[in-house]
């Protein structure tokens, strides 16, 4: 029987992506929850569906997309270049096979980023800072079990144990705030390294020279470093490791005809099966 947990918004995007979730998606003897984001009263079901051990899928923006616009109402722009991601009990996926890449090309043919660049080299101490990117309120408490300033006052502590350089605070652009229609990418151009909890900002830092720091349920946790003691000399994997990621990435995100016509259950299958691990 599956499952899907409304949000009492009609303009949440939820509303479009249930009905391709309920074609798509085969429905098998037993409960399988969906969840979309951490909004109304989806942080306590889903503790539920764990206390009942019920299996429970979360799903949200992808990792390597189009962005959609969010306000003043969310709007997907571009149906073929949108994609979310839909995880097996929890917010990011962190483990399960490589793909052979075919879904990485269609991504770059489609005019996506998807090239790694490689890591900048240069190192001005002087002029290159930590770039400290909290994920929301909401996910910070669910994750780190404390608010948003909390963790952000708990990580600059932590990280003027390891390093003099300047710590600048960039938080999710939200109508009014001072990082309203700012791009992350001119922040990232001097940054040493980028520290984040869930925030899909650790994939912009990587995707643009920028080694991050992560908590180890991000998305990123297989190619970033977890710890801050190492934020001197974070974690920079090589190309192919970073290749392998990018394969295993894109196989975890879904145009919203890939998952009313089957393909997102039927390579989500397959990743539960955990053939190549990363």
């Amino acid at each position: 029987m599956i499952i899907t947990h409304n949000i009492p918004w009609d303009k949440c995007l939820s509303h479009q992506i249930w009905p391709a979730i309920g074609k798509g998606w085969k429905d098998e003897d037993k409960p399988i929850h969906f969840f979309w984001g951490l909004a109304g009263k989806n942080i306590g079901d889903i503790k539920r569906c764990i206390e009942a051990d019920e299996e429970w899928w979360y799903v949200d923006v992808g990792y390597l997309t189009e962005q959609i616009t969010r306000y003043p109402e969310p709007i997907i722009n571009n149906f073929d270049k949108t994609y979310f991601r839909i995880v097996k009990g929890g917010l990011h996926t962190i483990r399960g096979h490589v793909g052979n890449g075919s879904r990485l090309s269609e991504l770059a043919n489609k005019g996506i980023d998807t090239k790694f660049k490689g890591w900048n080299t240069t190192d001005n101490k002087d002029d290159k800072h930590i770039l400290v990117c909290p994920s929301s309120p909401t996910v910070t408490y669910h994750i780190n079990g404390m608010t948003q300033q909390e963790w952000i006052n708990e990580i600059t502590e932590e990280l003027k144990k390891h390093t003099k350089r300047k710590i600048v605070v960039r938080n999710k652009p939200r109508p009014g705030n001072q990082w309203w229609n700012t791009d992350i990418k001119d922040e990232l151009k001097n940054a040493h390294c980028l520290v984040t909890n869930m925030s899909l900002a650790a994939v912009d830092a990587v995707m643009n020279y920028v080694p991050a720091i992560a908590h180890g349920k991000n998305i990123a946790s297989p190619i970033t470093s977890r710890d801050l003691k190492y934020v001197e000399r974070p974690f920079k994997p090589g190309k192919k490791t970073m290749e392998e990621w990018l394969k295993f990435v894109v196989d975890n995100q879904f145009t919203l005809s890939e998952i009313e016509n089957g393909t997102a259950y039927n390579l989500l299958k397959e990743q539960q099966n955990g053939l190549k691990q990363l």
